[in-house]
Order: C-alpha cells, then sequence, then structure tokens
C-alpha cells in the first residue's frame, strides 16, 4: 500500500466544480463566530459538491483572508451568500421550497440515523453557534431537527465537525458516495 499522489486524486478543477451536479443540500452557517470553523466547513461543502453556503449573522465571510488557511480555496468553488438576518433566509428559501433542517439538540430532535431525506427535494442544513446553537427563528422554521447521539460527557461537537457527520451522512444516503 502506498499514499496517492496529488496528481492521482482527480480533483476537480474550479471550473469543473462549478459545472458539476451538485447535491441536493445547501448549508447555512449561523453566528459562527470561529472564522476557522467556517473555513473548515467550506473545505467540507466542497468535498461534497454542496450547492451553497448561506452565512448568517456574525459569521464571518470568505472575504477574511484569515479564512484561507482552512479553507484552502474552497471559497473559490462553493457558491455562498451572505444574508443578516434569519427571516429573510427563511423566506428566500421556503419560497424556493426548499426544507430547513436545523442540526440541535432539541425536544423534539431525530436523530441522524434516523432521519431519511425525500428524492427530490433540496435541504437546508442550519449549523450553530459554537455556544448558543441554532437560533430559535431557524429552529421554528425547521421541518426538521437532527441531532447527533453522543455518549460521552461533553454531549457538544465542534460545529465544523457537526457539519462533517451530517454532510458525509446526507451525501451517503442521497446514493451519491460512489466510493
Amino acid at each position: 500500500m502506498r499514499k496517492l499522489k496529488n496528481t492521482e486524486l482527480n480533483r476537480k478543477s474550479i471550473e469543473e466544480f462549478k459545472k458539476a451536479e451538485k447535491t441536493p443540500a445547501i448549508v447555512i452557517l449561523d453566528n459562527i463566530r470561529s472564522i476557522h470553523n467556517v473555513g473548515s466547513i467550506f473545505r467540507t461543502s466542497d468535498s461534497f459538491l454542496i450547492k451553497k453556503v448561506f452565512i448568517c449573522g456574525i459569521t464571518a465571510t470568505p472575504e477574511n483572508q484569515r479564512m484561507g488557511k482552512t479553507a484552502l480555496g474552497s471559497t473559490d468553488s462553493v457558491d455562498w451568500e451572505y444574508m443578516k438576518e434569519p427571516k429573510e433566509l427563511i423566506n428566500k428559501l421556503e419560497k424556493d421550497n426548499v426544507i430547513i433542517v436545523s442540526v440541535e439538540q432539541a425536544d423534539q430532535s431525530i436523530k441522524i440515523q434516523d432521519f431519511k431525506p425525500v428524492d427530490g427535494f433540496n435541504y437546508a442544513f442550519v449549523f450553530g453557534n459554537e455556544v448558543d446553537g441554532v437560533r430559535d427563528e431557524f429552529i421554528k422554521a425547521s421541518k426538521h431537527v437532527l441531532e447527533i447521539p453522543q455518549q460521552g460527557t461533553k454531549h457538544s461537537l465542534n460545529v465544523s465537525v457537526a457539519a462533517g457527520v451530517v454532510l458525509w451522512d446526507y451525501y451517503k444516503k442521497c446514493g451519491l458516495d460512489n466510493t
């Protein structure tokens, strides 16, 4: 066994990425404080061909050069848009028939393994602030609230790790994992 060289990885160019069929998913970053978490989520979104990232509230945008350390150029491939207020974004998504799914611990949450996406629909996954979680406006607008089961003492994953778990699970459930 040997490690593959970069030239053997069949990476898409930015142009190929832009033209590629996307995973029917949108990522919403709601008041994420850490610019490094935002960059990491952009990289994950690139990996799984996510359609778009919406940035809300205090979340840093890719114009901030400090994001480059973790984003590694993925802010050039993944489409993104900033919308300060949740209500404006919620209205836009509802108008476009996008199903909003918050990732949070809530009284009526469903475990991620029990979530069954329906073919033909686009989903928007909301990831919240590292301290306060997803804002209530998004929770109330969500058709589903997903929870990642945890057995340790903290019951809290880093937001970029949670995004990786949720997006991989969704990607796999959509049948897009051809590995």
